[in-house]
């Protein structure tokens, strides 16, 4: 049965949120008329983004077992679904500034009973300094996944941040991060020459037409200070619906080709999608 109602929210930014039926038990998180993410409660493995099933096989090659992660931006809670459901006995902590999204969001798909995440509500960047001490180098998994509205706030995405967002990984842990961007790639190539600043190891992650500057779209980037198998990763992202790949090393330097790391003084926040990209 299709729901009658799109429940929704306002939200505090003035921006509207709401969940709209997407079939067979599927909701979209939809914000100002941009799609954000999408969930079904009975089916938490199922990943429908493109770049979302992309950050999944990045959890996937990561050392079998629970995982401690950190999620900054909280969507649909799809991420944590995952992890709860492919990682049981996962400890989760997840950073949102908007309650009234989770609260929309929870409304329409509850988390599993006995699910180990615990949400804190408040800027991304000024809560890392609030979580847990125990949580200080022990998490094997950071997702940035931070959106106002279409955009990336730039005070999220800058070398100085990431330093941050280091200071929680484990040795063995990597951060994930979704970057938005256009056609010109301009702002993907300084959020990852920043975190290959911060990190050292970092790869992008996306489909050729989107690195190759053809549409807007999305750039996953894996950091930290040992990756996992990206070869591994690599063959899982050939098999997508929307086949996909890695780009490290040499041919990732070629790609950032001398772009500068964003920084605290100079970043940007990511452009805006034009009109029709979401169509």
């Amino acid at each position: 049965m299709v729901p009658v109602e799109t429940p929704s929210r306002r939200l505090s930014s003035g921006l509207h949120a709401e969940m709209r039926f997407a079939g067979a038990g599927g909701w979209q998180l939809v914000v100002d008329g941009t799609p954000q993410s999408h969930v079904d409660p009975e089916r938490p493995e199922l990943l429908v983004y493109e770049y979302v099933q992309q950050i999944g096989h990045v959890i996937d090659a990561l050392p079998p077992g629970p995982l401690t992660a950190v999620h900054l931006g909280a969507g649909a809670l799809t991420l944590p679904r995952y992890v709860d459901a492919t990682r049981p006995g996962s400890r989760q902590q997840v950073i949102e500034l908007e309650p009234l999204l989770v609260e929309l969001v929870r409304e329409v798909a509850p988390l599993p009973r006995g699910a180990s995440v615990r949400v804190r509500y408040g800027d991304a960047r000024e809560q890392l300094g609030r979580l847990p001490a125990g949580l200080r180098g022990s998490a094997d998994l950071v997702v940035v996944d931070v959106f106002s509205g279409s955009q990336t706030p730039a005070h999220v995405t800058t070398v100085e941040f990431h330093a941050l967002v280091r200071d929680l990984l484990a040795p063995d842990g990597v951060v994930v991060v979704n970057i938005a961007d256009d056609r010109t790639l301009a702002f993907a190539k300084r959020q990852l020459a920043a975190l290959h600043e911060v990190h050292g190891e970092v790869a992008a992650l996306a489909d050729p037409g989107m690195l190759k500057g053809r549409r807007f779209g999305n750039v996953v980037a894996v950091a930290g200070a040992a990756l996992p198998d990206l070869d591994a990763i690599g063959r899982t992202l050939r098999r997508d619906p929307l086949p996909g790949k890695v780009v490290s090393g040499a041919e990732l330097r070629r790609f950032l080709g001398g772009a500068l790391p964003a920084r605290d003084a100079d970043a940007t926040p990511s452009p805006a999608p034009g009109r029709g990209v979401f169509g």
